[in-house]
């Protein structure tokens, strides 16, 4: 990630993208395997839910998909933290997906405020 994408859609799905490419480069622990399946779960719905809440269902519905994304976010930094113990060759790269996690975070949190 060299450049901030300022398409969240596009910024989420990059997000998920590069959690995805950390993981295949990994040893295949069983720690890393089962950490790795955690992270390439939230980061990916922090996406997809961002998506679904701009379906515009309703004022109800866009908060409460919001706040998934935002959730799975946060979840997200949990799982990069873990991997990032077990992985200190990556602690580069896994820092700089943990800065991205917590951007995707502050900034979903400013649009629930707002909405």
């Amino acid at each position: 990630m060299t450049t901030k994408t300022f398409n969240l859609e596009e910024r989420t799905f990059e997000f998920a993208r590069d959690c995805r490419f950390l993981f295949k480069k990994i040893t295949k622990s069983i720690s890393n395997i089962e950490d790795g399946k955690q992270l390439i779960r939230s980061s990916g719905s922090v996406g997809a839910n961002y998506i679904e809440a701009n379906e515009k269902l309703g004022a109800k519905d866009l908060k409460f998909r919001l706040k998934i994304a935002r959730k799975e976010a946060k979840e997200s930094v949990y799982w990069l933290k873990l991997l990032k113990v077990m992985n200190e060759e990556f602690k580069t790269e896994i820092t700089a997906l943990e800065i991205e996690a917590n951007e995707l975070r502050k900034i979903l949190s400013a649009i629930i405020n707002k909405v």
